[in-house]
């Protein structure tokens, strides 16, 4: 699946996943709120337990 194949809707700031709290309070600390393109394109589908492989450039946030 390509993040062009989600509907309008995805997921771009970290505080509409389903992620723990102490991850939400992580990000908040660091000063994190949006997600990168490619985490808003795979983190849903890895929260919800699927297997994922993402490409982007270096520097886009994959981590």
């Amino acid at each position: 699946m390509t993040a062009a194949s989600f509907p309008d809707g995805i997921p771009v700031s970290f505080s509409e996943l389903a992620l723990h709290p102490a991850l939400l309070a992580g990000t908040a600390l660091v000063g994190f709120t949006q997600c990168t393109p490619i985490q808003a394109a795979t983190l849903p589908l890895a929260l919800a337990g699927h297997d994922v492989a993402g490409q982007a450039q270096t520097g886009t946030g994959k981590t």
